[in-house]
């Protein structure tokens, strides 16, 4: 499919649900060949129990495994590299099939209906396209995608597939981000001209390391080769498996790539951010920057244009954290408090992480999810009416649950890949960005850097042999 078809079939498509509507194209280089499913979905009825696999099933992937265990599925396959890692998923799932390798799982198990990806950034796209493409549904940890190509790779490949999908930021199911949409939407604080989001991220050792690590003997029982996966390869060392990996830009995201598609959740949709024509991202302030890691602390300015009815604004990122060098008093990069905000105000969630919205009425705060959005100073929340509810609640909040729903039924998940994919390229941009150094403009219409002629070294990546993707 050309670039110029890809545009107008999919310029804000709008999805059967009133939560998601986003601009997404493709790359020139992508062809509906690529995209077309091997395997059309199996067709389940509503009381059905799907068969789910993990690719993953340690730390992280273990709680999402046995969240699809818990609501009454059949768990029929773990897979990790790492079987030290797995031992407790093997231990409370005795009836799966143990696997190394995804690859050899899903060619083996024809029966398996979907797959939960809770694997280092790196690998997420490789794992969730072959999967599609063999109809599985997926859910994918957050961040979706290591890449911006892979992000778009996978929200086409989900739309020409049909596979129901979710990108596991869990608090885009929440009551809280749908509550700050509607008071936003509804007036309460006016044009919002500016966006302040912070964590406290990176809480990982390694960030800001410059050079490579020593090698290592692998632990027994770890893959090491298929743990790289598509990534450039370099020896083991316990820095970088299994925690740390996020502070590597071979392997993570870092801080914003960990914490943004949270964090930044509400924003993107209250401030319908995902129809912004292009925006350009510049680094405001940076410590630690260098070529293996992720920076010490970074402070990103987004500015978006105009959007409908809402006007051009600024969304600025910071975290990190470091000590100062005459008192050893741990500093935490943060946004200025507003005037006439207390000190003794709580913004976000305790300081650690969180949003605030700057209006030319008032002020609104919010916590990692977008949970408790509230006015500010907190005076102003006495006489405060919250607006009707007009955006769907999630049962339980669950994304879990709202993802094995869709796998079964034609409503699609709230942070589907139609939503999530292009949120996940926002996310990664600003880490083109942070790597960098340089101020670049995203054409969020056509999928181009607008002022750089080089676009693959900036929107994709090398893949090792035998791993490679078409982006």
């Amino acid at each position: 499919m050309k670039k110029n078809e890809w545009s107008k079939m999919t310029r804000r498509a709008f999805l059967a649900t009133s939560t998601t509507v986003v601009t997404a194209s493709t790359f020139a280089q992508t062809s509906s060949s690529t995209n077309t499913a091997q395997v059309v979905p199996r067709k389940l009825s509503p009381n059905e129990k799907l068969n789910v696999a993990a690719i993953g099933a340690g730390g992280k992937g273990l709680s999402d495994i046995m969240s699809c265990h818990k609501l009454g599925h059949n768990v029929v396959a773990l897979c990790d590299v790492d079987w030290k890692r797995a031992e407790e998923a093997f231990y409370r799932l005795p009836k799966a099939k143990k696997y190394k390798d995804y690859r050899n799982m899903l060619e083996d198990m024809k029966e398996i209906d979907a797959v939960t990806i809770s694997t280092p950034d790196h690998s997420h796209a490789p794992a969730a396209y072959m999967a599609m493409k063999m109809g599985k549904h997926v859910y994918v940890q957050k961040p979706l995608t290591h890449t911006i190509a892979e992000a778009r790779l996978l929200t086409l490949t989900a739309r020409e597939t049909g596979v129901a999908t979710q990108m596991g930021n869990q608090g885009h199911c929440g009551n809280g981000v749908r509550q700050l949409c509607e008071m936003i939407w509804s007036g309460a604080i006016g044009n919002v001209k500016e966006v302040h989001i912070w964590t406290h991220r990176p809480v990982w050792d390694n960030q800001g390391m410059t050079e490579p690590l020593p090698p290592e003997v692998t632990p027994e029982d770890l893959d090491w080769d298929r743990w790289i996966n598509c990534a450039p390869w370099r020896p083991y060392n316990h820095k970088l498996a299994p925690h740390d990996w996020r502070a590597w830009q071979d392997f993570g995201s870092g801080s914003l790539g960990d914490m943004a598609c949270h964090i930044m959740d509400p924003a993107y949709w209250a401030l319908k951010l995902y129809e912004a024509s292009e925006f350009s991202v510049e680094v405001v302030f940076q410590k630690g920057q260098n070529s293996q890691t992720f920076p010490i602390a970074t402070t990103v300015k987004y500015s978006f244009v105009a959007r409908g009815d809402m006007g051009p604004v600024d969304v600025y990122w910071y975290d990190g954290h470091w000590k100062d060098e005459a008192t050893g008093q741990e500093i935490y990069n943060r946004p200025k408090r507003p005037e006439g905000v207390p000190e003794n105000e709580v913004l976000g969630d305790d300081n650690m992480n969180g949003s605030m919205f700057i209006g030319d009425k008032a002020i609104l705060t919010a916590g990692e999810y977008g949970g408790e959005p509230r006015l500010v100073p907190s005076s102003l929340m006495k006489d405060y009416t919250p607006p009707p509810e007009t955006i769907e609640r999630i049962p339980h909040e669950s994304p879990y649950f709202d993802w094995l729903r869709a796998c079964k039924e034609e409503k699609p998940a709230c942070s589907n890949f139609n939503y999530s994919g292009p949120f996940t390229e926002m996310v990664q941009f600003g880490n083109v960005v942070v790597k960098s150094g340089q101020k670049l403009i995203w054409d969020n219409v056509n999928g181009v850097v607008k002022n750089v002629s080089d676009q693959k070294s900036i929107i994709s990546k090398e893949y090792r042999k035998g791993w490679e993707l078409p982006c």
